[in-house]
Parts: structure tokens; C-alpha cells; sequence
């Protein structure tokens, strides 16, 4: 007892050197600690588009980016907005699909196709607008074709819960006839085996028919506000 007295200033400088190296050993690259899973680094989000990938091009339905550089962090549009209000769906947080209208314009070719869009994420998120599109030429969105887009119906906001749907119907002008069919305008017609559907804000998507290929002429569609009701 004697001698932990007389080195009492010694005791506690080896005290607090101790204390410095525990700290040490628990920072990220420090040596001989056991980081076990708090060493671990969440990985960025990685589109869809990115992970998914079919010759040709995305998965359809997944979406279609620029960009295959993951991000460091979620999109600032899949954050809550102030006041709680939803946010629009980021680009990723759908998935879409398309069949072929029930109502749709006479004629051999697609004439009307539904799509649909599923929000796949884990938060409510809302969609607003008229869809833009583009052909795939050869199935590829790297080779998009952009058609001239005629809006119809009044823009509303549409709230989607996780797992909640909405939807958008594209009317293509029709190819009439036999076979490989004609263009009343005298152009010929164009054949697509998927659209590439964007919607403001919530990124673009590529989508194949359950049925049959998109078939149109004019290179012009007209398209409905995204709503809550499915179209017939």
C-alpha cells in the first residue's frame, strides 16, 4: 500500500494512458478490436435499373436510370415533406406493369394500354401528372424513341400507401388493316416490344405488355393524368 501511494502520480498517468488506448482500439481501423457490425458501413441504394438487368436492357417494369453510380444516401424527394405531408414517390419506389386497355380505339394494333405503378417502398409517397413516353426501340431504352404526348384530364395528386396502386392509359394512334397493317396518314407503321413511361419527378420506367407488342402509328400517344381509379 505503501508503494501504490508513493507512485500515486504514476497510477494515474498509466490510468489515463489506458483509458486513451481502449479508446483507440474502439475507432475504425484501430487494432486488435473487435468491430463486429458497428464497423460496418450501410451500403448506398442502388437502383432497380442497376441490379436488374435482361439482354437489351432493365428488367421491365423496373426503373430506367442514367446512371448507374449507387447514391450515398436516399433520395431527398423519399423523405417526409414538412409538416408530414407525403413526399412524391422517388424514382425506384415503383414498380410498373402494362396490359392492353379493354376500351381502346378499332384497329390491329395495341389502340390503348393501362399501366399501372405499385409502390414498392415501405413509406406512403404521392404521384402527380401525365406520363411522358418513349419506345424502346429493339427493347432497348438506350435507343428511346420520345412520342408526342397529348394530355387529357385535370392533374390531381395521387397518395399511394406501400403496396397501394395507381394508374395512367396510354391511347396510341391505331394501325388499321391485315397483317402488318397501315397508317391512315400514309406513314408506316411502328412496332415496340416496351415503352419506357416516366412520370414527373418519380423517374421513368420500363414496361412490357402482358399480351402482344406495342404497335402505333404517327409516333403519337395520348395519355390520362396518373389517378387513383383504374381505367377501363
Amino acid at each position: 500500500m505503501r508503494y501504490v501511494s508513493g507512485m500515486r502520480g504514476s497510477a494515474v498517468a498509466v490510468v489515463v494512458a489506458s483509458a486513451a488506448l481502449a479508446v483507440a482500439g474502439c475507432q475504425p481501423g484501430g487494432g486488435g478490436a473487435d468491430t463486429g457490425d458497428a464497423g460496418v458501413t450501410p451500403s448506398g441504394i442502388v437502383s432497380s435499373a442497376a441490379s436488374s438487368t435482361t439482354p437489351g436492357g432493365p428488367t421491365p417494369g423496373s426503373s430506367v436510370s442514367d446512371s448507374s453510380t449507387p447514391s450515398a444516401s436516399l433520395p431527398a424527394s423519399s423523405a417526409p415533406a414538412p409538416g408530414g405531408s407525403a413526399a412524391t414517390c422517388s424514382a425506384g419506389s415503383l414498380k410498373a406493369t402494362a396490359r392492353q386497355a379493354a376500351v381502346r380505339p378499332t384497329g390491329t394494333g395495341t389502340g390503348a394500354a393501362v399501366v399501372e405503378f405499385t409502390n414498392v417502398s415501405a413509406r406512403t409517397c404521392v404521384l402527380k401528372g401525365h406520363p411522358t413516353v418513349a419506345g424502346a426501340g429493339n427493347g432497348s431504352p438506350e435507343m428511346n424513341v420520345p412520342l408526342t404526348v397529348k394530355p387529357t384530364g385535370a392533374a390531381a395528386p395521387v397518395k399511394v400507401a406501400p403496396g397501394g396502386k395507381a394508374w395512367g392509359k396510354l391511347t396510341f394512334v391505331q394501325v388499321q388493316g391485315e397483317a402488318d397493317g397501315y397508317c391512315v396518314s400514309g406513314s408506316a407503321p411502328v412496332v415496340y416490344p416496351t415503352m419506357v413511361v416516366g412520370l414527373p419527378g418519380s423517374g421513368a420506367y420500363q414496361v412490357a405488355l402482358d399480351d402482344g407488342q406495342f404497335a402505333e402509328c404517327d409516333d403519337t400517344v395520348t395519355v390520362t393524368a396518373v389517378s387513383a381509379v383504374r381505367p377501363s
